[in-house]
């Protein structure tokens, strides 16, 4: 590898405080698992404050409309990368699209009980489009459980039913 580049990552992994060879498995991992799809699905990197002023004017009708535009575009998506369709592949897409975004989330159990948290600090009208987006997914997949969402202006906590060996890793 060219000097300057090794250079660049062993000064961005002291700033994270792990070591470079840590630093370059992170690197290549976000590379395998989001940004070689990216410029093929159509991402594009929006600045977090346009979204954030962007979401501060949406209707209850307006998250409508772009969880119905979105919908087609997850399956797409979800197929190309993990080249089928289903819950799992799902919601593990979407935690990579989280983590090469630098949204902050985690998926926890208890029992069958399954707790999604997503973090965005983009607003409430984004927690609103968040919870409905997820609901529209697991009623795809799940048409007969509930899903219950705790919301703030910034966080939110989804949970389901999903038995405790569910995990989106394995399919």
């Amino acid at each position: 590898m060219p000097i300057k580049l090794v250079e660049e990552i062993e000064a961005e992994a002291m700033n994270h405080n792990i070591s470079h060879n840590v630093m370059a498995r992170q690197i290549l991992e976000k590379y395998i698992e989001w940004d070689r799809y990216a410029a093929k699905i159509g991402m594009i990197p929006v600045p977090k404050k346009i979204l954030d002023v962007l979401g501060v004017e949406m209707t209850a009708s307006e998250i409508n409309e772009i969880i119905n535009v979105i919908k087609p575009v997850i399956k797409d998506t979800v197929l190309f990368i993990k080249g089928d369709y289903d819950l799992k592949r799902c919601i593990e897409t979407l935690e990579d699209y989280m983590r090469a975004s630098g949204m902050k989330s985690d998926h926890r159990t208890e029992g069958d009980l399954h707790h999604f948290i997503i973090q965005h600090e983009l607003g409430g009208n984004w927690s609103i489009f968040t919870e409905q987006l997820l609901q529209e997914i697991f009623k795809e997949f799940l048409p007969e459980s509930k899903m219950k969402c705790q919301t703030t202006e910034s966080t939110v906590i989804a949970t389901i039913a999903l038995g405790g060996d569910f995990s989106e890793h394995r399919y």
